[in-house]
């Protein structure tokens, strides 16, 4: 069976899978009773409106916003479904929500490491080598935080339908059927995976800010947070490229962010890979689909990093 010309990105929710594909979007929970719901909604990314937002760079800041909002509206749905307390989030909700996460960010990954650092300025004074210490320390909290939310249980059972997301998408991009004795074969750790992205950004930071110099606590918070953006478009193009790239030394590269994933994923149960499965059978194009979106397949792979 020959491989897919799109390629399907995806996300673990509570109790359940969401998957995005060319024009779509879907997310399957397993209920308390046993049944599995599906929800599938049609989705347009802002680049249709705006081409400019395409370019390199402008296309991985839209997809890393697309994908949070995406994201939380997938996890309100399943934490509903799964029978959480409380109703689905609404837009308003849902902004606060990104702006308090994003502000969460910046305090435990920028704020606290960049004034961390000032206490090594008394014994260092290359502003370059004052950089590295600081992004190792970003980078060792970032470890720390990843290790942490592993060992607890409820996100235990999220990082196995991380995984079960993940083998269904190899399935998939392999072309063979989309059953649980197909899919599970194939390995929970995924090149396009958002902990290889996440793990990139943190890599490419270290190497842009080793040449800002060493200006004033202030000056260095407010550097590291305008060119958030910068760092993410970059990050961006290089797991895109990866995504895509068969040759040896990429695999190689990309491997620090494979092991990364044996902590944010787990082997999944059949019953886990069958709620997978169902999200993505419902939005991979069908043959005549696949034939219309040819032409939009190279942008899907840019649009469909794995959360």
């Amino acid at each position: 069976m020959a491989k897919p010309k799109v390629y399907i990105g995806g996300q673990a929710v509570i109790e359940g899978v969401m998957m995005r594909g060319p024009g779509y979007i879907a997310t399957a929970v397993r209920e308390p009773s046993g049944e599995i719901t599906v929800r599938k909604d049609a989705v347009t990314s802002v680049t249709e409106r705006y081409p400019i937002l395409k370019k390199p760079l402008l296309r991985g800041v839209v997809a890393l916003v697309e994908s949070l909002i995406y994201g939380l509206k997938s996890l309100s749905f399943s934490a509903q479904a799964a029978g959480e307390e409380g109703e689905e989030l609404t837009a308003k909700e849902i902004a606060v929500t990104m702006v308090v996460s994003l502000g969460l960010a910046i305090v435990l990954f920028v704020i606290i490491p960049t004034y961390a650092a000032k206490y090594i300025h008394s014994t260092i004074t290359d502003s370059r080598v004052l950089n590295l210490l600081e992004g190792i320390l970003r980078l060792v909290i970032f470890l720390a935080y990843i290790l942490g939310i592993s060992l607890m249980k409820d996100i235990k059972r999220v990082f196995e339908y991380h995984g079960a997301e993940h083998k269904t998408i190899y399935a998939y991009e392999a072309g063979v059927p989309l059953d649980v004795d197909h899919v599970r074969p194939f390995s929970t750790l995924h090149p396009r995976c958002g902990t290889n992205f996440l793990l990139i950004v943190m890599v490419v930071s270290i190497l842009m800010f080793a040449f800002l110099g060493w200006p004033d606590l202030w000056l260095r918070i407010v550097s590291r947070i305008v060119l958030l953006p910068v760092i993410a478009g970059i990050s961006y193009e290089i797991i895109r490229f990866a995504g895509r790239s068969e040759q040896k030394w990429v695999t190689c590269a990309i491997t620090p962010g494979l092991w990364l994933q044996k902590l944010t994923t787990r082997e999944p149960s059949d019953d886990q890979i069958e709620v997978a499965i169902r999200a993505l059978e419902a939005v991979r194009p069908v043959p005549e689909e696949a034939m219309a979106t040819a032409g939009a397949g190279e942008e899907n792979k840019e649009e469909n990093v794995d959360a």
